[in-house]
């Protein structure tokens, strides 16, 4: 599905070059469920705002589902990500006034897809998270597990190819935890390619794969 050449990052600073990515090569396959640990600072935020197109000013090579968007205008690679990448924080990053059903619908109306569809879209992945009885309710009146699974299935709502996933239990207590791993195992197995930035090794370790981060580079499993 996708794959990085030679990805570098790095920011100019008065004692030199500081470089929070280097020589990053990743490979994921179509359906593929990868974790990336590593510690505070080692760059798996920065990478991951690579792979979410969140981020433009890096340098190196970056091929998805056979575009090459280190070639593409950034308002390409925009109108691609919105397509096809689908995000979610450990901040979960709803708008207070919409309400959960809003929430959810948001990103396809900024695709242009018909209010009608949106609304049964989002009441589909309210009923698959269980969450059906929720639609109305703004996100403040919901538990932190719950405002993650909306922002889950806000993340899907478009169908994305790719799920992208920085930290999304990190919030959570535990019971709210497995609640959304479980939900992640969910996706991968109905075909969503997964990846996640996790500090948890249990969590990582659901995945088919696991990688390490340390000072920027991104270790072989």
């Amino acid at each position: 599905m996708l794959t990085l050449h030679a990805i570098n990052k790095s920011y100019q600073l008065p004692a030199g070059q500081q470089f929070v990515l280097r020589d990053v090569a990743l490979s994921v396959a179509k359906g593929e469920f990868v974790s990336i640990m590593g510690p505070s600072g080692s760059g798996k935020s920065s990478l991951l705002a690579v792979l979410a197109l969140l981020d433009r000013d890096w340098r190196g090579e970056y091929h998805f589902e056979g575009v090459a968007l280190h070639t593409e205008k950034e308002s390409r690679r925009k109108d691609f990500a919105r397509a096809r990448i689908g995000l979610v924080f450990q901040q979960y990053h709803l708008l207070d006034d919409l309400s959960v059903a809003e929430n959810i619908e948001l990103p396809l109306d900024y695709l242009g897809i018909p209010r009608t569809e949106r609304r049964q879209r989002a009441a589909d992945l309210l009923a698959r998270f269980d969450l059906a009885a929720k639609a109305s309710l703004m996100p403040r009146q919901l538990s932190g597990g719950q405002q993650q699974m909306v922002a889950v299935a806000r993340a899907v709502a478009a169908r994305p190819s790719l799920l992208l996933a920085d930290e999304p239990t990190g919030a959570l207590h535990s019971s709210q935890g497995e609640m959304i791993m479980s939900l992640l195992d969910e996706l991968n197995r109905a075909g969503t390619t997964i990846i996640q930035v996790t500090h948890n090794p249990d969590y990582a370790a659901r995945a088919g794969r696991v990688l390490q981060m340390r000072d920027g580079r991104l270790e072989a499993d």
